[in-house]
């Protein structure tokens, strides 16, 4: 029997299909979820209303994590480091408020880490970081074809023009973090 330490971590950085198919290939992450969080719109927000920029909801993941195989601070690193936090309300094409660079922190502990984290990684990049660092309030799961989306959809554009070229760039900097 295999103890395991499982924690949670509510990212986003863009589009939701590309970070959960970083976070998909990291050693010791049991599951990832995309869905919404950061709204103000009453219930259970659709794609299409995310989409329209009204709810203020961004596209994030919900990553659980075992910690014996994986720290919360390597989650932040890897995220940190495989989509731009210097552009504010931008992931490549994809613009608006849904695509924000956000850390949704699920207690204190992880806040200050998150706060560690935007520091340690401010050298990296020649732009300042806009990453927002919020509480989370609520988790909406997305809808059942935005789970898996680029394990299910590979050879889609978006999925060999966008997604492809992030998880190289995954396997060159985190090599020593990925399944096998």
């Amino acid at each position: 029997m295999i103890n395991k330490n499982l924690e949670i971590a509510t990212v986003g950085g863009g589009c939701f299909w590309c970070t959960e198919a970083v976070f998909q290939e990291i050693k010791g992450v049991e599951t990832v979820f995309s869905g919404y969080s950061g709204g103000n719109a009453p219930g259970h927000p659709t794609y299409r209303e995310v989409c329209s920029g009204l709810t203020g909801h961004a596209e994030v993941v919900q990553i659980t994590f075992d910690t014996n195989l994986i720290s919360y601070e390597d989650i932040l690193v890897i995220f940190m480091t495989t989509h731009d936090p210097t552009t504010l309300n931008r992931q490549g094409g994809d613009h608006g408020t849904q695509y924000r660079s956000v850390i949704f922190y699920h207690d204190e502990n992880q806040k200050e880490m998150a706060e560690t984290v935007l520091n340690k990684v401010a050298s990296y990049y020649d732009d300042p970081i806009v990453t927002e660092i919020s509480a989370l309030e609520t988790f909406y799961k997305a809808e059942d074809y935005h789970q898996n989306y680029y394990r299910n959809n590979t050879t889609e554009g978006y999925c060999s023009f966008v997604i492809t070229p992030k998880l190289s760039k995954l396997r060159k900097l985190h090599a020593d973090k990925l399944n096998k």
